[in-house]
């Protein structure tokens, strides 16, 4: 066996699969993402080449700048708010044990097997201004006033309140997986010490935990910026650009206003930010744990 993976045409076949796969499927769609970045090219005929102009143009594009500060708005949802009660409910959950613990854990992750066309439409009988759920519930307490949930002004934090409840589920299993492979050993140490549910959450869960809660929010922050299905069938941006996420305007002006060479620049700019913010989170990561 050993003399078989000595051979360099064996190891070449195990490895041409993946490394073509990866070459075809992520490196050749970056490289040409790169090069029609260069170009005005519109997704149709020929390709001219503008050098930097599209990056030059994006940096003075109002629309791009507020579709990164909502990116930006959604990862600080996420980590502030989903990611918080998220741990807290898996932990919950981990003590229930039985069926209640079975139930909950696929209540909780329901929305997210529900497809993302409903659950959009979903949410925009609950917003709607004239019948919607959330108005009806306003006018129980005393509040008659119509308001538009999507319109001027809210619609930016109403889209928000969607994306972070759609994706709680996720963050919420991979947490209860990360606390489910802990050893029961040290909580039965702990118990035996006499430490509290609040000590032993901060002083064992919590450590423990930091590898899974570095994945967690690294797959959090890029899901925030490649965000786009939810927010294209609620409100594809609106009113104005209010709600823009950086993949919905990527897509609308490729595809939408047939600037293919100025959307693949904005998906080169849109890779480097996920590059960049992935590094600085290993090593914030890592210094935490040296210290």
């Amino acid at each position: 066996m050993q003399k078989l993976y000595s051979n360099k045409w064996v190891i070449l076949s195990l490895v041409a699969p993946g490394l073509l796969t990866f070459i075809f499927a992520i490196l050749a769609p970056i490289c040409l993402s790169f090069y029609y970045g260069l170009t005005d090219f519109s997704g149709l005929g020929n390709a001219t080449y503008v050098g930097l102009e599209n990056y030059k143009n994006l940096m003075s594009d109002a629309a791009f700048w507020t579709a990164l500060r909502n990116s930006i708005l959604l990862a600080f949802g996420f980590i502030l708010i989903q990611h918080p009660l998220a741990i807290i409910t898996a932990a919950i959950l981990d003590k229930l044990q039985g069926k209640a613990e079975g139930f909950f854990r696929c209540v909780y992750f329901i929305p997210n097997v529900i497809s993302v066309a409903i659950i959009a439409y979903l949410w925009k009988f609950i917003y709607n201004p004239n019948f919607g759920l959330l108005n009806n519930i306003l006018k129980i307490f005393g509040y008659n006033k119509e308001v538009n949930w999507l319109g001027s002004g809210m619609a930016i934090w109403s889209v928000l309140v969607v994306l972070i409840w759609h994706g709680f589920g996720w963050g919420m299993l991979i947490y209860y997986t990360g606390i489910k492979n802990i050893d029961p050993v040290l909580y039965e140490a702990a118990a035996i010490d006499g430490a509290n549910t609040r000590t032993v959450f901060m002083k064992i869960t919590l450590p423990l935990m930091k590898p899974v809660i570095q994945v967690n929010v690294t797959l959090a922050i890029i899901a925030a910026l490649k965000q786009m299905e939810t927010v294209y069938l609620l409100t594809n941006g609106g009113p104005g650009n209010e709600t823009q996420f950086l993949a919905n305007y990527l897509y609308k002006q490729a595809f939408s206003s047939f600037k293919y060479g100025y959307g693949n620049a904005i998906s080169v700019v849109f890779i480097v930010i996920c590059l960049v913010i992935t590094v600085a989170l290993n090593k914030m990561f890592q210094e935490k744990e040296v210290k």
